[in-house]
């Protein structure tokens, strides 16, 4: 059964340029989803509809069958989707064990510990670490929040191969061992080649790759 479902979402930047065109999917839990494209065909606006940053044009996005406007876009970003940006966002003069507890209930070190960062490294700031520890915080953040969702924007664009195959190795983990519907938009083939379901977005249509 679907945890996010696309009903005929149209989005465009102005009324000459269709970015979505009536698209429809359905994602599940417990699976990591690739969007392939290339840079400007909409991978970005697409992870924002869903998180819930933006409204489409037309069309719905459900979240457990429900339309997320119901209880409101905001509403919807606390609770249900967590993302992981390319750029990290972290707050940069925080450490990562306290950029982790700005989502989690629980104490931020086990789950940093899980992924790779030691005790030492959750207590320096972030910006001491490098791209590919910066990433492992970004994504210890989005899991330690309750988010159902997880949608990850060029998660791997900014790090090296080794680090890139190792971050894709942690969502694969993430939706296979901790029942998170994973959704990450990228251009790199080996990214997509660890996803249980590869959708390439091109043309403003969404179209699943055999």
């Amino acid at each position: 059964m679907s945890i996010m479902k696309i009903c005929q979402v149209t989005c465009f930047y102005d009324k000459s340029r269709m970015v979505l065109d009536h698209i429809s999917a359905e994602f599940e839990a417990g699976k990591i989803y690739a969007i392939l494209g290339p840079s400007g065909c909409g991978k970005t606006t697409l992870l924002s509809l869903l998180g819930g940053l933006d409204s489409p044009v037309g069309g719905q996005v459900l979240f457990q069958g429900e339309d997320i406007e119901k209880k409101g876009l905001a509403w919807h970003r606390k609770h249900n989707a967590a993302f992981i940006f390319q750029n990290y966002n972290l707050i940069d003069y925080m450490t990562p064990a306290e950029n982790v507890a700005l989502t989690s209930k629980l104490p931020p070190l086990s789950i940093l510990e899980r992924l790779g960062i030691t005790k030492e490294e959750a207590r320096r700031n972030v910006l001491k670490l490098s791209g590919g520890q910066q990433q492992r915080v970004a994504i210890a953040r989005a899991l330690a929040s309750d988010a159902g969702v997880i949608l990850a924007d060029e998660p791997t664009g900014n790090l090296d191969e080794d680090t890139a195959l190792e971050i894709a190795d942690i969502l694969k983990e993430c939706a296979h061992q901790m029942n998170k519907c994973v959704i990450v938009a990228t251009h790199a083939n080996e990214l997509a080649a660890q996803a249980d379901v590869v959708l390439k977005l091109r043309k403003g249509k969404l179209i699943r790759v055999p």
